[in-house]
């Protein structure tokens, strides 16, 4: 019964329903109103013509008399007194006795209009003006509107008077009144009925299947939009063979291949997506993420100065006997347990793997971004390399590293337009470099600059002066380890 309910007001209330209503009331009530009209009249006219009938019995006993020696004044009383002491039409209200010439004998009651000329004429020439000629519907000034005038001539009376009488359309008036209301009452139900049983009709045929059309059109906007899991249509579990039965089936026909066009693309994006996100780590794995972003934007070269950051090279010692040794997949897979160790620790700390050539590990500490306790950071990284190279041997071999680490300024960039690496220049990578080939292994020589920034927080020994090649003399130490 709700459901019922919700039906019919959701179709009372539709648009679509409303304007449907509205034009076939509007075309029914006008047919019915242009059937009115002319009714209206006809009715109108009958009650005249009833009128008419009325007065004509009463004025057949006047036009019967025999006038003899009368004169015109007593011809006209004894009219009047006719007309007053008759019961059968209380409708007349006054009259007027004229001779065939048109010159007025007499009146009575409310004055009637004088007849016009041509009726005179008829009169006076002795041919029938009718009985009971309807002269006029229209008043004197001074009268209200709802008189009209008859007119008797020459039959009667010796052919030598013309009577008018006029009567009050009153009653008339009031009978139409109530043949109007009673007409429009019958237009309005019909008007109503033939509405109400057209929009049953429409409302079941089209206006109905038109609104869940719609609800279908906006569950499948939804379904395609991934807000619902599964669509049900109305438009599924109909079948018609009408033009409304195409549209539902087209609009199924378009869902369909709208969906598996979007399915398609969906898979495809998804596919895209992957192969941007692997893209993007393998751009990740070679240069730092804010270089890889100006990279894309632009293909200029990258170059920025960095006033202070901390170099650090480590190199496997023994590496050229190692590989001479080793076959190339033992080579390889030795070199990737190591460097994939330190890379974890570059991330751990915060730093940027540079490159790796061959056997030696490059990592800096304050770029790309800048970094304040760079310098410890590299520091801890060193120690805990030296730690976990330990771990590692080779066919029984213990493997140690030599590790350098400098601290100044630097380059650092991107070169070439095919296979670019993020790269440094600069003396402190230099002399970092340095640090680590004239080290000894399982130690960490640090250079006068990185000393100073880490001789409160670490322990260190003083390894003294020592030739540097291409920079000369260099005071260097070994880093021990953090002072707490």
């Amino acid at each position: 019964m709700q459901a019922s309910s919700r039906k019919f007001w959701r179709l009372l209330k539709a648009r679509l329903s409303i304007k449907v209503t509205f034009w076939i009331f509007l075309s029914i009530v006008a047919i019915e109103v242009i059937i009115f009209i002319p009714s209206y009249a006809r009715r109108e006219q009958e009650l005249l013509t009833q009128m008419q009938e009325v007065s004509t019995v009463k004025v057949e006993a006047i036009l019967s008399l025999k006038v003899g020696d009368r004169t015109n004044s007593q011809i006209l009383t004894q009219i009047k007194s006719l007309v007053d002491n008759s019961k059968i039409n209380s409708s007349i209200v006054g009259g007027a006795l004229y001779k065939k010439d048109g010159e007025l004998i007499g009146e009575f009651g409310e004055v009637p209009q004088k007849p016009p000329q041509n009726l005179m004429l008829q009169g006076k020439n002795n041919q029938d003006v009718g009985v009971g000629t309807l002269m006029n519907n229209q008043a004197n000034s001074d009268q209200s509107s709802n008189r009209v005038d008859f007119v008797w001539a020459s039959l009667h009376m010796d052919d030598r008077y013309i009577l008018v009488l006029r009567h009050n359309t009153a009653s008339i008036q009031t009978e139409l009144q109530a043949f109007g209301w009673r007409i429009m009452g019958l237009v309005l139900i019909i008007s109503l009925f033939v509405t109400a049983t057209t929009m049953g009709v429409l409302g079941k045929l089209v206006i109905w299947p038109i609104l869940r059309l719609k609800d279908d059109l906006q569950t499948a906007g939804e379904s395609l939009n991934g807000e619902v899991d599964q669509a049900i249509f109305y438009s599924l579990s109909v079948q018609r063979k009408d033009e409304l039965g195409e549209v539902m089936t087209a609009f199924r026909q378009m869902f369909q291949r709208v969906r598996a066009e979007i399915i398609s693309r969906t898979d495809s994006e998804q596919a895209l997506r992957q192969e941007q996100a692997k893209s993007e780590q393998l751009l990740l794995n070679i240069l730092p993420r804010s270089i890889a972003d100006q990279l894309k934007e632009n293909d200029r070269a990258i170059a920025d100065g960095f006033s202070d950051v901390t170099v650090l090279f480590a190199d496997i010692v023994g590496f050229t006997e190692i590989s001479s040794s080793a076959s190339p997949v033992e080579l390889v897979e030795l070199l990737n347990r190591i460097f994939s160790v330190f890379d974890q620790l570059s991330e751990h700390y915060g730093l940027e793997k540079i490159k790796t050539i061959g056997d030696a590990y490059l990592v800096v500490g304050g770029l790309p971004q800048p970094q304040e306790n760079h310098a410890q950071a590299i520091a801890e990284m060193a120690l805990v390399m030296q730690a976990s190279t330990e771990k590692f041997t080779f066919r029984g071999q213990a493997i140690a590293l030599r590790i350098g680490i400098n601290t100044g300024p630097v380059i650092a960039g991107v070169i070439g337009r095919k296979k670019f690496t993020y790269d440094l220049w600069g003396d402190t990578v230099n002399v970092a470099s340095r640090m680590e080939s004239s080290g000894m292994p399982g130690k960490i020589q640090v250079a006068e600059a990185t000393y100073q920034l880490l001789k409160h927080e670490y322990q260190f020994s003083e390894r003294g002066i020592i030739p540097i090649k291409g920079k000369g003399d260099m005071m260097t130490y070994w880093l021990l380890s953090p002072k707490n």
